[in-house]
């Protein structure tokens, strides 16, 4: 008996159960595209509230398709489509001159020399010569508001401003009068052609961002692109734009940058260091931050980030870091990732409070017993009866369930608020039903067992609400199963039970009073927690 009181303390099961719960979510995940690298990442979805993504590839496809190039002042449409053709046939060109390369020939001219596009400058240049030609000419090609001073070029500043808030996307073709170096001002320069392209929108983003806002996930777009661009195509989605911003104007150090992080829904012209920054500023205002991303500039932000996705066509060095790889691509597998994690912790909130009642009420009898002098009422055998019929194979099943419930902080104290008043009530009814008996050691024994039942299993229905069909035939097929064992006379003898027909009485008096209690325990946890009635 001594022996039964101790093993009652440890809750062994609970680690099996929420092992194999998160083991079997990263199998789930891995079935919806998602291979998971770290397996807290799978709990750790539960908790996010802020979801960070890139417009390219997650709003929109990812393809861009080259539209138009209009020559500007007094350049020749003819030479700077030549131009074009000969700086975007490139090995190293980025996805931008890549489109512009599909649709424009490479009229074979010479490039003398070559600035590579970075996304922190968002431009690129080359030094091109045409043929026949005895010297060459500079270049660039990048976002018009880099490239532009809107003090010189007011008309065509405001013209670009105009088409970006319709949610057009530019660069433009300027002439210089040497090749820039990467680190040094760029000088004046000569607009020779605005070169518009396209960006489909992605048909399951618009569903996608709808089951974010209804879960309470905000959603922040970090774009390299312009932010009056990005903010359009967000407001095409259904994204509630509350506001847009030049993250070259935002503040550097971290105390400023944090109280402007939550007011704001579209970053533009993010750097790779600004992206950890707000990741992290994010994180400073006690956001739990999920981080979508794919190229090497996304590195930093998804390995601050608590949760980083990085998408399986991407750069090697984003999926290493990341906790979660999207094998396809595919954005619109979030929201079931972010269900399966939710289900997860809501499930094993239940199993958790099960097992640490089980163990409250351990404790609280082997102290009743040391006070009182008596012996534990249990033995081993009837333990094990109790906890897999009460605890251990509805747990199993509870564990695996669906569960929608939206996840909230506190769940160590809801598990404690419930369990420890339910785990004191059910150990201070057996040990007051073993007290009070008036047959034999052996019925007085099985008097206590027959009150832990009624209270575990009341316990039980509580935390399988709300019901389904399938919730009602376990808890009905546990109790059916330990009223069998009551009933048979080999099951008595085997469980060692021996309970008169006029102790029934008192059985049901004290464990209907447990019940009671626990119920009331119940709905006041949940109650002072804000915890939905359909959860």
């Amino acid at each position: 008996r001594s022996a039964a009181g101790l093993v009652g303390l440890i809750p062994e099961g609970l680690v099996v159960l929420t092992t194999l719960s998160f083991l079997l979510a990263a199998v789930q995940l891995t079935r919806q595209q998602a291979l998971v690298q770290e397996l807290p990442a799978v709990e750790g979805l539960a908790r996010v509230d802020v979801i960070c993504l890139d417009k390219t590839g997650t709003l929109t496809e990812g393809e861009i398709a080259y539209e138009s190039c209009q020559a500007l002042g007094d350049y020749d449409p003819a030479e700077v489509r030549a131009v074009l053709g000969a700086i975007v046939h490139d090995p190293q060109a980025n996805a931008t001159a890549q489109a512009i390369a599909r649709a424009l020939p490479d009229p074979g001219w010479t490039t003398a020399g070559r600035v590579p596009f970075s996304s922190s400058r968002k431009w690129s240049a080359a030094l091109v010569v045409p043929a026949a030609a005895a010297a060459g000419r500079a270049w660039l090609l990048g976002a018009p508001d880099i490239l532009l001073d809107p003090a010189v070029e007011v008309d065509l500043a405001a013209a670009v401003e105009a088409m970006a808030s319709q949610g057009r996307r530019l660069v433009l073709l300027a002439e210089a009068d040497r090749l820039p170096a990467p680190d040094q001002p760029l000088g004046r320069l000569r607009p020779a052609a605005l070169v518009e392209l396209s960006e489909l929108i992605r048909s399951d983003a618009a569903a996608t961002l709808a089951y974010f806002a209804s879960q309470g996930v905000a959603v922040k777009v970090i774009s390299g692109d312009n932010p009056v661009t990005v903010a359009q195509v967000a407001r095409r989605v259904g994204l509630a734009v509350t506001g847009a911003v030049d993250a070259r104007n935002l503040p550097t150090e971290p105390a400023q940058l944090a109280p402007l992080v939550d007011d704001l829904t579209v970053f533009g012209r993010v750097s790779p260091g600004q992206k950890r920054a707000l990741v992290r500023a994010l994180q400073s205002r006690g956001h739990t931050v999920a981080m979508t991303g794919d190229g090497v500039n996304d590195v930093l932000a998804l390995k601050d980030a608590d949760i980083g996705i990085a998408m399986g066509n991407g750069a090697q060095a984003a999926k290493a870091v990341a906790q979660l790889v999207l094998l396809d691509s595919q954005f619109s597998h979030l929201p079931r990732i972010l269900s399966e994690g939710r289900r997860l912790i809501g499930n094993v909130e239940r199993v958790a409070s099960l097992f640490v009642a089980k163990n409250t009420m351990s404790a609280i009898l082997l102290i009743a017993v040391g006070l009182f002098g008596a012996v534990f009422p249990f033995i081993p055998l009837q333990l094990t009866l109790v906890s897999v019929l009460t605890i251990g194979l509805p747990a199993a099943v509870l564990a695996l369930a669906p569960n929608r419930r939206r996840y909230s902080p506190g769940f160590l104290s809801r598990v404690l608020a419930l369990s420890l008043p339910a785990g004191a009530t059910a150990g201070l009814a057996a040990f007051l039903a073993f007290r009070l008996g008036f047959g034999s050691a052996s019925q007085r024994h099985t008097l206590a067992l027959a009150v832990l039942m009624i209270v575990n299993f009341w316990l039980l229905g509580a935390l399988a609400r709300p019901y389904t069909w399938w919730k009602a035939l376990v808890v009905a097929a546990m109790a059916g199963t330990a009223s069998l064992v009551f009933a048979l006379p080999s099951l008595r003898a085997f469980f060692e039970l021996s309970l008169p027909r006029e102790d029934w009485f008192l059985a049901l008096v004290i464990g209907g009073a447990g019940a009671a209690l626990v119920e009331l325990a119940y709905r006041v946890s949940r109650r002072f927690h804000r915890v939905p009635e359909h959860a």
